[in-house]
């Protein structure tokens, strides 16, 4: 094995032996058929095609409704595994959120010297429409998706955070629904946390950071960019679950102090709009004047409270790639608690000695565009050749403020199905984390696996796919 390759982490497998929570999977799968195990996964298939789980890539020819790859084989998580985990998870989101609240005010942090202003202020997810204005609770980012990895036993990794509007979430819905439909029987053998709270527990989130000006059950809505966004089907599906409307933009309107929706009934007001439309189309008249698919007159209902929007606009500035090395000091300044979870080494091209080491050793590291997602605009120096790596490092030199460098980690892998049966497949996890009034996080959350073998990319993408998380109760 080369330096470049360290020792993986197998989450079923420690040697022969297998590790707490897998046994009855392990048992499970030996009894399973190459034939029932090829029946199964059609059935999946075709339950995902049914209900509809499909993901657009933008600019690919073929389907462009195409599935995601579905790993029938679970992920288990003990008890205290998740529990370190959910303790992390809450932290970091309760951080990043004290954070914004402060960057878009007083601005203490900066002024006590723990991060550079210009990271804040130069960012171009920094929106100056809101300086100044505190949101119902102070909550900015209220469906915060913190990407973790890990290593070892006791090793879990913050790859990135998500502050926007992370999507996903119905695939972790979708996963569980259809593994308990196809194989109840491992559902009765093995004591699963639920994760089905989830859709109950955004819509009473969004409710509780209704506006001021709502003296009534608030009106909540789901604004989608439409039918031809990628995560359309996440949209409409969590519309659903939730019992409020899914509009596009056109379908809204400001009047006087509020916001309105058209109905057939007449306008009704809306007081919680959980927007799936990034920043810069929000409001033509406030951001992007050419924007279709926002609503004229928006921002200056949110800034006068009539209005709530979650995320609130913004909020992209805490999980811009440079900013994430100093979210364990946000963690310090503002709770006054050490990180429970760890950030993954970063080097900042910006800086200089980081930038020349970075420069000297990117056929070992993993470079990322700072406001780069998706798996796009990376470099993995281990698996790109030499012109690859000379091109990457000209666009370094040429816009260092852009990259962040990481150590290529040894993600851990999980059996996942292949042709030949099982074998180990790098994977992530994506909790979602919900702040409100209260901060609620259900057990698990997508983890998204690699199928390619030796590949680090998890990106759906990328020709990634998803695996149900199971997190087992006490």
């Amino acid at each position: 094995m080369s330096p470049k390759e360290p020792p993986i982490f197998n989450e079923m497998l420690n040697g022969a032996e297998i590790r707490p929570g897998y046994q009855s999977l392990e048992k499970w799968y030996r009894s399973m058929p190459a034939e029932l195990r090829s029946l199964k996964q059609s059935e999946a298939e075709a339950l995902f095609r049914r209900v509809g789980i499909t993901f657009a890539v933008y600019g690919e020819g073929g389907d462009p409704e195409r599935l995601i790859p579905f790993d029938m084989f679970p992920r288990v998580l003990t008890n205290a595994e998740w529990r370190k985990m959910d303790r992390g998870i809450r932290q970091r989101a309760a951080a990043l959120n004290a954070f914004l609240a402060d960057v878009y005010d007083r601005r203490e942090i900066i002024r006590a010297g723990r991060i550079p202003e210009h990271l804040v202020t130069n960012n171009e997810a920094y929106e100056k429409a809101v300086v100044g204005f505190r949101p119902p609770r102070g909550v900015f980012s209220h469906i915060v998706g913190i990407d973790l990895v890990r290593t070892g036993p006791d090793q879990f990794y913050v790859l990135e955070d998500n502050c926007r509007t992370p999507s996903g979430v119905s695939y972790m819905l979708q996963n569980r629904e259809i593994m308990m439909r196809m194989f109840p029987q491992l559902f009765l053998e093995n004591r699963i946390a639920p994760v089905d709270g989830y859709a109950g527990l955004l819509k009473k989130t969004l409710a509780s950071v209704a506006p001021a000006k709502c003296d009534h059950e608030p009106n909540i809505v789901i604004l989608t960019p439409g039918q031809f966004n990628s995560a359309y089907y996440e949209h409409s599906f969590l519309a659903d679950l939730m019992g409020v409307e899914l509009v596009e933009g056109q379908d809204l309107f400001v009047e006087g102090d509020y916001v309105w929706m058209k109905t057939t009934e007449g306008p009704k007001k809306v007081d919680v709009i959980y927007r799936r439309i990034d920043d810069a189309f929000i409001d033509p008249l406030c951001f992007r004047p050419e924007s279709m698919l926002g609503v004229p007159g928006l921002m200056n209902v949110y800034r006068s409270g009539g209005v709530t929007i979650c995320s609130a606009p913004g909020a992209g500035v805490a999980d811009d790639k440079a900013v994430y090395t100093y979210v364990p000091e946000m963690v310090r300044f503002y709770l006054g608690e050490e990180p429970v979870l760890e950030n993954v080494p970063t080097w900042q091209c910006a800086k200089a000695d980081d930038r020349k080491y970075v420069l000297e050793h990117l056929e070992d590291l993993v470079v990322k565009e700072v406001h780069g997602s998706g798996g796009y605009g990376m470099l993995v120096g281990p698996k790109s050749d030499k012109s690859t790596i000379e091109a990457f490092a000209a666009r370094i030199r040429h816009n260092p403020d852009n990259y962040i460098a990481q150590p290529t980690l040894a993600l851990s892998a999980c059996p996942t199905f292949v042709e030949e049966g099982i074998a180990p497949r790098h994977v992530d996890l994506r909790p979602y984390c919900l702040v409100g009034e209260t901060i609620e996080l259900v057990p698990g959350g997508l983890t998204r696996v690699a199928l390619k073998e030796g590949s680090l990319v998890v990106n759906s993408s990328q020709g990634g796919g998803v695996k149900d998380t199971w997190v087992l109760a006490e």
